[in-house]
């Protein structure tokens, strides 16, 4: 049973960082890319950035691209979100995703499996 769990969240002020975790379990972690979404009240779900099987290949969103970065470790399964800068309009419900391949891919519809998700608010 594939396990993906995020830690992290909270509350910070605009201009503030945060650092997201996700913990995989259940499948060869480092044999697929992981994906972060996430989901503002009354809004559809978006994807943030992406990272690739290796670590060698990322890809944003425009709207946090300079401010976010993605990395992995295989060894220890987990994917991080470092978060800078952060906006208002950052505050959303933030997910983790394991994709069904191993290149880095942004439609949902692409991964199979989705941790609860993690509360991110950035007060103004």
């Amino acid at each position: 049973q594939v396990q993906v769990v995020e830690s992290g969240g909270g509350l910070v002020e605009a201009g503030g960082s945060l650092r997201l975790s996700c913990a995989a379990s259940g499948r060869t972690f480092s044999s697929y890319a992981m994906g972060w979404f996430r989901q503002a009240p009354g809004k559809e779900r978006e994807f943030v950035g992406g990272i690739n099987w290796s670590g060698a290949s990322t890809y944003y969103a425009d709207s946090v691209k300079g401010r976010f970065t993605i990395s992995r470790d295989n060894a220890k399964k987990t994917v991080n979100l470092q978060m800078n800068s952060l906006k208002p309009e950052d505050t959303a419900v933030y997910y983790c995703a394991s994709a069904k391949a191993s290149w880095v891919v942004s439609n949902s519809y692409e991964y199979d499996y989705w941790g609860q998700g993690t509360q991110v608010t950035v007060s103004s």
